[in-house]
Formats: structure tokens, sequence, C-alpha cells
């Protein structure tokens, strides 16, 4: 079986994207086979497209390990710079697994391409704190249309990875989460290290800038417009209530057929 695909980056978060006419019957297999970095093409998940009758395109996200995901704001972002590069206007309406999506574009160089994105209403509830191997961990629940937990620490602990996944599978969330550890820099700048259901460590995240950000603004640790830093670049973030705004880059790199 020969697949055609295209792979594309946002801020070191990876994606490959496929046309669902192309999709097999076993598509989380498929999916996780053609993600493995030793064996497929390698990347954080696929965003499998299909056409939609209230949007431009719809974008259904399976991850690295097969898993289906609502959604992922780096992916839908390398979706755009898909479109647009195959035609598209610069501003697109993406049906996501979270709902419709908007994504503007305001800056484009040859591949590259830099785009802001309506994520929609945060929901953003109370902190509370969980037991786990290496200690207790307080943390805040954010939703952008997919869970989080936000912890906000000092300095990064040289096993945040470890302690992500232990959280990640903590029994308090009955559907995993993803974890963003955030540390402030500034009125208007967080670092941030995600640790991403379905994935693992990932060098940045769409929704997951999002909620860090969201979480500092809600707890008065930082202001908007929010500068989130992460191991693959920043990111943008805008919100005063109501619509969180996401904007940052997105870069097709290769095309190719997979042979799996």
């Amino acid at each position: 079986m020969k697949v055609p695909f295209t792979k594309a980056s946002a801020c070191g978060n990876d994606f490959l994207i496929i046309d669902g006419m192309h999709a097999p019957a076993d598509l989380h297999d498929f999916s996780r086979r053609i993600c493995d970095r030793h064996n497929g093409v390698g990347a954080d998940g696929v965003e499998w497209l299909y056409p939609a009758p209230d949007a431009d395109m719809r974008a259904r996200l399976i991850n690295a390990d097969g898993s289906e995901a609502e959604i992922s704001g780096n992916g839908t972002r390398c979706v755009a710079a898909y479109m647009v590069s195959n035609g598209h206007a610069g501003k697109l309406v993406i049906r996501t697994g979270a709902g419709v999506k908007r994504c503007e574009l305001v800056a484009r160089e040859g591949h590259r391409f830099e785009f802001e994105m309506e994520m929609g209403e945060p929901r953003v509830d109370d902190a509370f704190s969980i037991t786990v191997a290496f200690g207790q961990v307080h943390g805040t629940p954010v939703s952008m249309g997919n869970p989080h937990y936000v912890v906000f620490v000092k300095e990064f602990s040289p096993a945040w990875q470890a302690e992500g996944a232990e959280i990640g599978r903590h029994h308090g969330f009955k559907d995993g989460v993803n974890v963003e550890f955030v540390r402030v820099k500034g009125a208007n700048n967080i670092e941030a290290r995600f640790y991403e259901r379905g994935v693992g460590e990932t060098q940045s995240s769409g929704t997951g800038s999002c909620a860090s950000a969201v979480a500092a603004i809600a707890a008065d640790a930082v202001n908007s417009p929010v500068k989130v830093h992460a191991q693959g670049g920043t990111q943008v973030v805008r919100w005063t209530g109501g619509s969180v705004f996401l904007r940052g880059p997105a870069q097709l790199i290769c095309q190719g057929d997979f042979l799996g």
C-alpha cells in the first residue's frame, strides 16, 4: 500500500497530513506505524483530512500511539499551512474533534507560515493536588476542548518527563491528561514543558501553550498577551476573557509516500 503524506512542524511539534481518501481500515494501527520514528516516517501524530459541510476541512487527529485526540492546536495550524499551500485562502475554518477553529494567515515566506487561530473559550477549574510516587503535586485543570493539568514550578526537574508520565496516568484523570510544567519568567512571559497524552514529551504544544497561559493569567501571575517559550520555539497567547487566540509558526517539511 502506498499512502502519500505531507510532513509539517509547528515549533518542533511534528505531524503527518494525509487525505482521508487514503485511510486504511485500521486507521489507529496505521497511524501508529507511520508515526514510528525508526520504522515509519516519524511524527507526534497524523492529521487525517476529510470534507466538512460546515468548514473548509475536517481534521481527525490520531496520536503517535494510535489513540485519538480531540485536537492539537499545532496540528491544526499545520493543516492550515498545508491547505494554504494547496490554494486555499488565508482565512480558514477547520472542524476538529473540539469544534470549529478559525485560522488566519498573518505571514508567509516560502513554506514557512504564521497563523493566528481562535481556539474557543477555555474552562479553568479550581486547582487541586494529587499524590504520586515522587510526592504531592498541585496543579490547575484547564480544558481547551482537551484536558490539561498545569503545574507551576520554580525550576524544571531533571526528571520532569517521568513525572509528567506519572501525572498523566493518575487515576484522578479518567481519560488521561496533558501535563504542563510552567515557569513564570515575567509579566508577559512563561516557559513550559509538555508531556502529552498518547505521545509523551513534545517540543511544543498549541493547546498546552494556551492552557499554560490561561492558568497563569487566571492566577494573576502574568498579563495578556503571553509569550510561551518552549523547547521548540515561542508562541503568543491572547486571552482577556472569552475566546483564546494562539499565534505561531508552521512549516511544511517534506512530502512522500509511505510504503508500509
